[in-house]
């Protein structure tokens, strides 16, 4: 949902947060299986509590050997991907090196794997479910603005924790509020910043760096509406943080993932699963499809829902939605679209490339955006605006 006039509101999380670290160790395991078999079926869940980390789910390779050196890799990429997150202390968050890391890997089902990889290269949906896309003309990179501003912040926070001088640790969250007038953005109306600090900094000290560090770094007093205000740390000293503090799952911060809750989400998660599940290819190319509407000029704002059954190719539907800013009517949109776009899960990882491992970085700062270069990540490239504005065309000659 956005508003026409009022108050919309979005969130980001750091690297360092329990849920994200959960998600990047999740992805970093699918990579590892995609490095040694693109063709590898992967539902990887990570559970983060206190100085325990425990992966766990189901794996297919076409050679076992794959699935057995993925298994004994497995503890250093959790271990790495702890480093990668600025982690060092028990006493503070989570020990790399002394933390307790517990492996379960089990096989895919049979039943599952017969119903996704078909006769004749026929590839049926990995999963039932919906997805959604979303894009809109608020943004260079056609992403909501709050969302975009959100993470933003916490890109700069990141690029500056281990400055010298900086007093901020790994875990962190960040909260934007935008002011909408007539369904556009007039300014942002409040900026929250929770970041976990040094033990030796005191919160004035951190709410000092991060206003003159992060904040001013990304959101310029022109952007700020007349009543801006500011909130770092209100619950005050924040020293505890990751797993220390909190427990961390895979696929708890889908709005974060995608679109701040400025469009709806399906439910499911996109971490830890390869590219077979809808749930991760559909929503990209939901994704590839409205940032297409939107580039074309069809519509300032645009949402697509697609779902799909277990074992069927094909969506069992597509739906187009142009918020009342669209040159054309939802349904022509809505017929256009498979004129274009193949949205079998076989024409998707073809389309956007997906049997890479690619997916690690994609587990920070959102899976699209401008923090996704469109050469690594395609559902963020828009090759096919001529094909589309062709079809759309082709609708009123039929």
């Amino acid at each position: 949902m956005l508003c026409s006039d009022g108050l919309f509101t979005s969130e980001s999380v750091s690297a360092g947060h329990p849920d994200k670290l959960c998600d990047r160790i999740s992805d970093g395991i699918l990579d590892a299986f995609l490095s040694l078999d693109s063709h590898s079926r992967v539902a990887c869940q990570t559970f983060a509590a206190n100085q325990k980390i425990l992966v766990a789910g189901e794996f297919r390779t076409r050679d076992p050997a794959h699935f057995d050196a993925v298994q004994r890799q497995a503890e250093s990429i959790v271990r790495e991907t702890l480093r990668q997150a600025g982690y060092g202390r028990a006493d503070l968050d989570i020990d790399p090196d002394l933390c307790d890391v517990e492996i379960r890997f089990n096989r895919q089902s049979p039943q599952i794997a017969a119903g996704v990889d078909q006769a004749g290269g026929v590839l049926g949906a990995g999963d039932q479910g919906i997805m959604f896309g979303h894009a809109t003309d608020e943004t260079e990179a056609l992403m909501p603005l709050a969302w975009s501003l959100a993470t933003d912040l916490i890109a700069r926070g990141m690029s500056v924790r281990g400055a010298p001088g900086s007093p901020l640790r790994p875990d962190a969250k960040s909260q934007v509020t935008i002011r909408y007038r007539n369904g556009k953005p007039a300014g942002v109306q409040t900026v929250l910043v929770s970041w976990q600090h040094q033990p030796d900094a005191s919160v004035e000290d951190v709410r000092r760096y991060v206003s003159s560090q992060v904040v001013d770094a990304v959101i310029p007093l022109p952007l700020r509406a007349a009543d801006f205000r500011l909130i770092v740390n209100p619950a005050g000293p924040w020293t505890l943080g990751g797993p220390k503090a909190d427990t961390g799952l895979t696929g708890r911060k889908n709005i974060v993932d995608t679109y701040g809750g400025a469009c709806p989400h399906g439910g499911g998660a996109l971490s830890g699963k390869d590219p077979s599940k809808v749930d991760r290819s559909g929503a990209y190319a939901a994704r590839y499809v409205a940032k297409h509407v939107v580039a074309a000029g069809l519509a300032r704002r645009c949402t697509v829902q697609v779902a799909y059954a277990i074992g069927r190719p094909d969506p069992v539907s597509l739906a187009v939605d142009l918020h009342g800013t669209g040159r054309v009517a939802n349904d022509v949109l809505t017929a256009a679209v498979p004129a274009v776009f193949d949205l079998t899960p076989a024409g998707i990882l073809r389309e956007l490339d997906l049997l890479r491992p690619i997916y690690s970085a994609t587990a920070v700062l959102g899976h699209f955006g401008r923090w996704r270069n469109p050469d690594v990540f395609p559902w963020e490239r828009t090759p096919r605006v001529a094909d589309l504005l062709r079809a759309v065309a082709a609708q009123f000659t039929m």
